[in-house]
């Protein structure tokens, strides 16, 4: 008679396993005793530490798997010096908040850990207080900044106060002591605006974000110096101020497109700030984009929703979001504080050429 070469537990685990009652809800020690390991292996499996052989942690994620273990997360707090936590700070819902959202919490599932959106009031002189008791009941494993909260020098020092780790996203500068994720925002705008100068536009206006946001400044700038290169004269009057939302974004488009001499195109430094536009637009009769072209930035779900489809500049959103929960996560900053040199990753971003941009009819 031939014996089986395989172990017991692998015997064990390549059976079908009887269903269990939501009662009976398996422990880390079922698990331990299917894989025939300790429990301290299996804690190490499941919060995704080195030193363990890769059968050893196959055989234990077989285990995960069929017995439908779900790691109770008031025991992994109480097990070590994690909260399991990462909070994502953002000013306001909107913008690419959901697709950013959705690519960190995609990664944090990945570990077991938990991600919690967490909008913030700048102007607010009760933000500093409300974000220093949260930090203190949460004890967060690290916070995610998104713009402009990741330049705002009051909640960046109220985050290094508490000692939480954080990674800025599209910061206006680099820091030595927190990483920062973005793309080239300036080079990016300088590609957009010849993209129109190329068209043959001449007349071009701008929206601006909100002052103070790192990434909007830099659109800006980019904006200005391809129209000197070109040797193209930019008009003051050609120029409005946002806030990033569709309801400022129809207060500028009206400045500008009841100007005494109107543009050919407008750059808006965000895709609601170019729907408000478009909107504008075809509420004055005007032909797109015969008689107005326009490009917005980030290429938001929005930038696909109306008509013409918008010219853009897509951002790699939620690969930044991957990266910024994956340096929480992966580099235990909390204990060990950041790698050298402080990682700052810079993102290819793409131009999206769609229905929004033409030569134009007139100048």
């Amino acid at each position: 008679m031939n014996k089986d070469p395989r172990s017991s537990a692998e015997q064990r685990l390549s059976r079908p396993m009887p269903e269990r009652k939501p009662a009976q809800a398996a422990t880390l020690d079922d698990v331990a005793a299917l894989a025939e390991v300790s429990a301290k292996t299996v804690s190490r499996v499941v919060n995704k530490e080195t030193g363990v052989r890769a059968d050893t942690r196959e055989r234990v994620l077989r285990a995960i798997e069929l017995l439908d273990y779900k790691p109770n997360l008031n025991a992994r707090v109480l097990a070590g010096d994690r909260s399991y936590l990462i909070g994502l700070f953002c000013e306001r819902p909107g913008g690419y908040l959901t697709d950013f959202q959705s690519g960190a919490a995609e990664r944090c599932r990945e570990s077991g850990y938990h991600l919690m959106v967490e909008p913030w009031d700048r102007d607010s002189p009760q933000t500093t207080r409300q974000m220093t008791g949260l930090l203190r009941q949460l004890r967060l494993d690290g916070v995610i900044l998104l713009p402009p909260l990741s330049d705002d020098r009051l909640i960046c020092n109220t985050l290094r106060d508490a000692g939480i780790p954080m990674v800025r996203i599209a910061p206006h500068e680099h820091a030595t002591d927190s990483p920062s994720i973005g793309i080239d925002d300036y080079l990016a705008a300088r590609r957009l605006t010849a993209h129109l100068l190329d068209l043959g536009h001449r007349r071009i206006g701008f929206i601006l974000g909100r002052p103070g946001h790192g990434a909007a400044g830099e659109r800006h700038r980019g904006f200005v110096d391809e129209m000197r290169a070109r040797n193209v004269p930019i008009d003051a009057n050609l120029i409005a101020t946002g806030n990033f939302q569709f309801p400022d974004g129809v207060i500028c488009a009206e400045q500008l497109l009841q100007a005494e001499h109107p543009p050919t195109a407008i750059f808006a430094s965000n895709d609601d700030t170019a729907a408000a536009v478009i909107s504008v637009a075809h509420r004055l009769d005007l032909e797109l984009p015969a008689d107005l072209s326009v490009v917005g930035f980030d290429d938001a779900p929005i930038a696909s929703m109306i008509w013409p489809l918008l010219t853009t500049v897509r951002q790699p959103v939620v690969p930044m979001a991957r990266i910024a929960a994956e340096l929480i996560i992966e580099h235990s900053p909390r204990r060990q504080g950041w790698p050298a040199p402080v990682p700052n990753r810079v993102l290819d971003f793409e131009m999206v050429l769609r229905d929004s941009t033409a030569p134009p009819r007139r100048q």
